[in-house]
């Protein structure tokens, strides 16, 4: 797809982190641009940001998970700009979930689902058929990860799953719009190679009163930089990737039409090698075992 000045791209998880890097990224080059987060004030102040330096933008405060909220902002946005060209589904939560599996709360893997999964699936349903109608060339980039999308990482296993969903629901989007012959692209997106500073890592202070949760956790949460600091006190230093490179990375994966956005990374390729092996040989997940005694 070609990227010109004039079009519109809705971001969703907008106000921050590679949400915000990718509206910033469009806007630069001339795109109408609409912003939803489930903060108001820092969706504010992005849009603000925006605003200052010449793009043309629509801000909504929307929970992706309430399917009434993601189509009152596809209404918005049509009555606003018209069209919609770029729709990317990047909203996301950590679940906040401890301990093995059989320990979790429900509500923690509701409230990730609700988002990870169900927001990229009411994005889909919301915009694609006015999309579709409009005939004109469009894409969808959906945001996974390598955790999940690629292997899981047990000890974040609640994300994982929602994640690996996301990859699953990307590869029959596209497989749907091939089958309909359509103008419209379809990505996943696995940010990276390296580590992300967002906000991701303080996803509680965003958790619905429905799903919270039923008892206190056993321990803190802890922030990027307490985790930094613990892997740095471990003797371990963490490699970062700019937002902004991520937000390249889609503009390049949509004028190529690239469906796997996934950065070159030899530790991605041996995961993709080793649980594929794994799978050929019908044997046992041994990628996953160095968190098994986690």
């Amino acid at each position: 797809m070609e990227l010109r000045a004039g079009q519109v791209a809705v971001v969703t998880g907008a106000a921050s982190g590679i949400g915000l890097a990718m509206a910033r990224r469009f806007a630069a080059g001339g795109l109408k641009v609409v912003l939803a987060d489930v903060e108001e004030e820092p969706l504010r102040a992005a849009a603000d940001e925006l605003i200052a330096e010449g793009a043309e933008v629509l801000a909504r405060a929307v929970d992706v998970g309430v399917r009434e909220e993601v189509a009152s902002l596809a209404a918005a946005a049509y009555e606003t700009f018209g069209a919609v060209h770029l729709l990317c589904n990047n909203a996301g939560v950590g679940s906040g979930a401890e301990g093995r599996m059989w320990e979790h709360e429900p509500n923690d893997w509701k409230w990730a689902f609700a988002v990870n999964v169900w927001g990229v699936f009411h994005g889909v349903q919301c915009f694609l058929p006015r999309m579709l109608a409009a005939g004109e060339p469009g894409h969808v980039v959906n945001t996974s990860s390598t955790d999940g999308g690629i292997a899981p990482l047990p000890t974040a296993s609640v994300y994982a799953v929602t994640k690996a969903a996301v990859v699953t629901m990307t590869e029959s989007l596209y497989a749907h719009l091939k089958a309909e012959r359509a103008p419209i692209g379809a990505s996943v997106l696995f940010p990276g190679p390296h580590m992300l500073r967002t906000g991701l890592w303080e996803s509680h202070r965003n958790r619905p009163q429905r799903y919270a949760k039923s008892r206190p956790r056993r321990t803190p949460y802890r922030s990027l930089a307490q985790w930094e600091a613990a892997m740095r006190d471990a003797g371990r230093e963490i490699a970062f990737t700019p937002v902004e490179d991520v937000a390249e990375q889609v503009v390049d994966g949509i004028r190529a039409d690239r469906f796997w956005m996934l950065p070159p990374s030899e530790h991605s390729d041996a995961q993709i090698w080793a649980r594929a092996r794994a799978m050929l040989d019908r044997a046992a997940p041994a990628y996953l075992e160095n968190f098994i005694l986690d």
